[in-house]
């Protein structure tokens, strides 16, 4: 605990600095419920894209089981030219966001592969939009769960630190003060009776002089 002056100037301020705390602490809260909100839907919406991309795989594996057949060759048919990635922020926080993604198919003659490849560059253009979904919405997670930690840090840090000192502090100041005031009230009833007893002294030494 930091050592504060025990005065009505430290009193003052430490008043001002737990109305200040008690400012603070509900924006502060507001903000971590916001993120934790947003935490919990950037979750549910990999949860959703992940099952997404084993639906596409099923459902790939259910129309095209000829793709087992390892003489067909498909490699490099379709593959990611680039992905864009934007910013947004969220209470605050600046997240990604996929905003589009190119891809390349390979010229292929119609009459060298079969007739399903077209279903197949379809299917595996969708694929790969999915998982490069995924891919950003792993990192809004990991940037979201970054902040979340940090906002309630500050959270508990107002809630379970400033303000329980503050309220200790002025409590400290307070007993002090109050103990200053009576010690002092005590002194002056003292010396009150100290002069008393002493004007007394004075007027029998006069009425018998």
């Amino acid at each position: 605990m930091a050592k504060i002056a025990l005065s009505k100037a430290s009193l003052q301020k430490e008043r001002d600095n737990l109305r200040l705390y008690k400012r603070i602490l509900p924006s502060l809260d507001l903000k971590r419920m916001q993120l934790s909100g947003e935490l919990a839907r950037a979750r549910e919406r990999l949860s959703q894209d992940q099952e997404e991309v084993r639906r596409v795989a099923r459902r790939v594996a259910e129309q095209l089981p000829m793709l087992a057949n390892r003489e067909i060759d498909l490699s490099g048919l379709v593959k990611v030219s680039s992905i864009h990635v934007d910013e947004e922020n969220v209470v605050g926080v600046k997240l990604p966001f996929l905003k589009e993604v190119e891809v390349t198919v390979q010229d292929y003659s119609m009459l060298a592969k079969p007739h399903w490849v077209d279903v197949y560059v379809e299917q595996l253009k969708q694929m790969l939009h999915l998982r490069a979904t995924v891919k950003v919405s792993e990192a809004r997670i990991k940037q979201l769960g970054h902040a979340v930690r940090r906002i309630t840090q500050r959270v508990n840090l107002f809630d379970k630190i400033l303000i329980p000192e503050a309220k200790n502090n002025i409590k400290r100041v307070q007993i002090f003060l109050a103990d200053m005031e009576r010690a002092a009230t005590v002194r002056s009833k003292i010396a009150k009776a100290m002069r008393a007893r002493q004007v007394k002294a004075l007027r029998e030494q006069e009425g018998t002089a």
